[in-house]
């Protein structure tokens, strides 16, 4: 059975919502790892591997994909669309340093495909700052949640 599509008031009330917010540190280890699995070499210095910026904001901002799949209320896995993924760095990550991380739901909007079908795009926002407050990273992920009706 399908879950009910929320109300257009609802969904775009989404607008502004806050996660918690957090800290995140890459381990070496950690950084290890997510740099073999792309196939590269350890960047010089202690940098982080770009890769991390798909789990970091969200994990240090104190939330997971399944509660952003449950904000748009997600009919199901496969009912979510990426629309893009941005990644903007301004300074270098490294291993072993405490980030701050906050983020949260920058927009929200019912639209309409080219094909006169509805669904419900949420963009997503997260900055990582570093220990002084310098913006060191920011993600921007929108997604559309496709849905059977309205």
């Amino acid at each position: 059975m399908d879950k009910p599509i929320p109300a257009e008031a609802d969904f775009t009330g989404l607008a502004g919502h806050r996660f918690p917010g957090g800290y995140y540190t890459v381990a070496h280890w950690e950084n290890a790892l997510l740099t073999e699995c792309t196939g590269a070499t350890l960047l010089p210095g202690g940098r982080v591997h770009p890769v991390a910026l798909f789990h970091l904001p969200i994990t240090g901002a104190g939330t997971t994909i399944a509660e952003m799949f449950a904000l748009g209320q997600a009919e199901s896995d496969l009912s979510i669309m990426i629309e893009s993924y941005d990644w903007e760095t301004f300074l270098p990550l490294r291993e072993e340093i405490r980030y701050s991380v906050c983020g949260g739901i920058e927009s929200a909007q019912r639209c309409t495909n080219p094909a006169g079908q509805f669904y419900d795009r949420i963009q997503f926002r997260f900055e990582v700052r570093t220990p002084e407050d310098a913006l060191a990273a920011r993600t921007t992920i929108t997604w559309h949640y496709t849905r059977n009706t309205l």
